[in-house]
């Protein structure tokens, strides 16, 4: 074993989209940095893979929206490509034993189920602007509405049971979590976060507005570049010792000592760290109550995208079967057709220790059923399970149980002594997308550059 031992100014733990930003900019202010990561790749919560037709995937984070601006300058500043989003045609919506089509999937509901949801919709776009971005816990009601599970909040609202499973297979297919997990500040605070609901039910869904040709884990391999071998790869970090004037990291392949450390990766992963001293009693409580979602992507792949030809857009919400969610991730010139889609939240838990042969035939079955018998037959299938992936522990992101953004959510993201905190789940503004997680990391490295000689 190589034993390594470093010392610089600032240690980051995590080498995703968070800490490579933060590296990046402390580095660019001229300052020594290290970045240590658990994967023998960059990227964190996005992944690529490579189909047999040389076509390249996003088996992790895929979209990027119109208001993704700090995603959009990446884009820009290493000259990448950008996909307009497919969703042209009819939409599926499968619910209460029943698929109603439409060009929105919720304008499909009958009448009275719409009526109901759009009354729904309105009443969270009221209750969220009251819910503070820096301090959710500062908004009215909010220890109320910390102790209502979201479910039970829709099924006090909500008086259709089809508009009720629409909508929580809506929270399943966003948050890869069951509404009885999640508070309704917390689902407030969420959505608030990420720009609100507006565009639900019509269906214009500006967060998912386009695609990066080639794979949104070339935004962490062009940032990695520009840092120049200060990224240690495979190297899970075990222990951080703060109890000098220094802080060390240590790895089973050596340390790092700086000033200061930015840890980047999920809460669920650093409460695994050992820290000497041990962290505040109110971090760790928070870190156990912020696990993260369970979630399985997969990807159909055939020889066109013939649902495009029988007038669908492949877009798919479902609360009947498995499959949560459906999506078209055809590449730009058609020399293939592919679908993309999620299983998510209980269902995600189960799935995920089927074999890869249950698997398929399950999530072919429920696909035949939206697209007819050539969805069952695919030139290939690929799915990533999440929940069983080492140095992630589930996905797309983390969220809290209730009662706990108002017991001190802010220990998520307030610094204890040297060590500061990034990742998407500390972001003030678009959490949970690749958005907040580049701008997490711009904040910690602000705050490590004014502490700073």
């Amino acid at each position: 074993m190589t034993t390594t031992h470093t010392t610089i100014d600032t240690v980051v733990v995590g080498a995703g989209l968070a800490g490579l930003t933060a590296a990046r900019a402390l580095e660019t202010a001229g300052y020594d940095v290290t970045v240590l990561e658990a994967r023998d790749r960059v990227g964190g919560r996005t992944a690529e893979h490579t189909l047999s037709n040389g076509e390249r995937i996003d088996l992790g984070a895929q979209w990027v929206g119109a208001e993704h601006d700090r995603v959009l300058e990446l884009v820009e500043e290493f000259d990448l490509e950008l996909v307009s989003q497919y969703d042209s045609g009819t939409a599926q919506l499968a619910v209460s034993g029943t698929v109603f089509e439409d060009e929105s999937p919720f304008r499909a509901l009958p009448d009275e189920a719409e009526t109901d949801l759009v009354a729904a919709v309105d009443r969270i776009e009221t209750l969220r602007r009251r819910v503070p971005l820096e301090s959710p816990a500062d908004a009215p009601n909010a220890d109320v509405w910390d102790a209502t599970t979201l479910e039970s909040w829709l099924r006090e609202t909500l008086d259709t049971d089809t508009a009720r499973r629409a909508f929580e297979a809506f929270v399943r297919a966003e948050f890869t979590v069951e509404p009885a997990e999640i508070s309704l500040l917390y689902f407030l605070a969420a959505v608030n976060a990420g720009g609100g609901l507006e565009g639900l039910v019509d269906g214009d869904r500006e967060t998912e507005a386009s695609r990066l040709r080639g794979g949104t884990q070339q935004l962490s391999r062009r940032l990695a570049d520009d840092l120049d071998g200060r990224v240690r790869l495979a190297e899970p970090v075990t222990a951080i010792d703060w109890s000098g004037d220094d802080v060390t990291v240590s790895t089973e392949d050596g340390t790092a000592t700086g000033s200061y450390a930015i840890v980047t990766v999920s809460p669920t992963l650093a409460g695994r760290i050992d820290y000497e001293p041990a962290l505040p009693a109110r971090r760790e409580w928070l870190t156990q109550r912020t696990p993260m979602g369970s979630v399985l992507k997969w990807f159909a792949v055939y020889d066109e995208p013939f649902w495009r030809a029988d007038g669908y857009s492949g877009s798919v919400l479902a609360d009947d079967g498995v499959i949560e969610e459906v999506a078209d991730a055809t590449p730009p010139d058609e020399s293939c057709g592919i679908l993309v889609g999620f299983v998510a939240g209980a269902p995600a838990l189960e799935w995920s220790d089927r074999s890869l042969d249950d698997r398929r035939q399950r999530i072919l079955e429920e696909l035949s059923q939206y697209f007819g018998p050539r969805a069952g037959d695919p030139l290939e299938y690929v799915d990533k399970r999440w929940t069983k992936t080492p140095w992630s522990a589930g996905g797309y992101n983390a969220a809290m149980a209730p009662g706990a953004l108002t017991n001190g959510s802010q220990a998520l993201s307030d610094p204890v002594g040297p060590i500061h905190w990034a990742g998407s789940e500390t972001a003030l503004e678009w959490r949970g997308y690749m958005e907040g997680a580049i701008r997490s990391g711009e904040r910690a490295a602000s705050a490590v550059r004014d502490r700073l000689p």
